[in-house]
């Protein structure tokens, strides 16, 4: 799967896990999963990523899910391995398997978490993942998740190496404007964060990495094709109807209301594994009915009005 491919992505589904009641995975979900997100403008998937509960999965089980996703889809989309951890070692081991394990445009590392690095910390943390090995690396930058936040400086120190390809950027506008502005020509950044994908995109931002588009990839599909054609007041609209159910579907730790509405929609998705639960039934029922049905008297009974709570 080549660069280029994934270069023409803008909506990227950071894919769930389908698991089993006895909390298998459960591969027989994947195939009506994977059609329907294809079927709903997924432009690329990423795999073992934090949607797709990557802590709680094992080594093997991870290889697993990377062969028979790569089956489903059959070149149809790019691919991308969550491959980082806060262990340099392991991640530069990882992406080396991953690139002989073949099939993927690009690995995603997160920024290390709990050791709490300085900048030159992460820099040397991913100049060394980038260095041993051919995959190419999208850098996760995520505060809320891993505690220490990467400046735009060092992303842009990273920027320059040659295979640092991209981030998914989960701090500010004011940021992702900074590195859009000064970033190399060929440097991806998407926004990880639903309820800003109309604020970066017209920024420059080269697409979404995203939760929302399990279930509402037909509605931001085109609200970035209202954007591409300069129709913004379309695309404002599609955004002001947009942000109650990004909020829905954060208003549990993730992936518990978006595996709530896909069960709800007959993926059979299943349960989470510990220590993530379920959202509550009645919590569950006003999720769904704000991300299918649009109900925004549920909205009011759920969801606060901030795009991404703590979770």
């Amino acid at each position: 799967m080549s660069i280029e491919q994934l270069r023409n992505a803008k909506i990227i589904t950071a894919m769930i896990t389908p698991f089993n009641e006895d909390g298998s995975i459960n591969f027989d979900a994947l195939p009506k999963l994977v059609e329907h997100l294809l079927a709903h403008h997924t432009d690329g998937i990423l795999l073992a990523g934090t949607t797709a509960e990557s802590p709680t999965l094992t080594h093997d089980e991870e290889l697993e899910l990377f062969a028979a996703v790569q089956k489903i889809v059959a070149g149809r989309v790019p691919l991308i391995a969550g491959v980082g951890t806060n262990d340099t070692r392991d991640s530069i081991e990882f992406a080396k398997e991953v690139a002989a394990f073949g099939g993927f445009a690009a690995g995603l590392a997160i920024v290390p978490y709990y050791n709490k690095p300085s900048q030159e910390g992460m820099y040397q943390h991913f100049k060394a993942i980038a260095d041993a090995s051919d995959l190419p690396i999208i850098i996760y930058n995520i505060p809320g998740r891993v505690v220490v936040e990467m400046t735009p400086e060092t992303m842009l120190r990273l920027a320059e190496h040659p295979n640092i390809i991209g981030v998914k950027e989960c701090t500010s506008l004011a940021n992702m404007a900074y590195l859009i502005e000064h970033k190399p020509k060929d440097f991806l950044v998407y926004t990880g964060e639903d309820g800003d994908a109309f604020h970066a995109m017209n920024l420059g931002a080269d697409g979404v990495i995203s939760v929302a588009s399990h279930t509402n990839g037909d509605e931001m599909h085109q609200m970035l094709q209202a954007i591409e054609t300069n129709d913004i007041k379309t695309a404002a609209k599609i955004q002001r109807q947009f942000i109650p159910k990004v909020n829905a579907l954060f208003s549990y730790p993730s992936p518990a209301p978006v595996k709530a509405v896909l069960n709800y929609l007959g993926f059979e998705v299943g349960p989470l594994r510990l220590p993530l639960v379920a959202a509550p039934e009645e919590d569950a029922k006003r999720i769904i009915k704000v991300v299918v049905d649009g109900d925004y008297e549920a909205t009011k009974a759920t969801v606060t009005g901030v795009v991404r709570p703590d979770y």
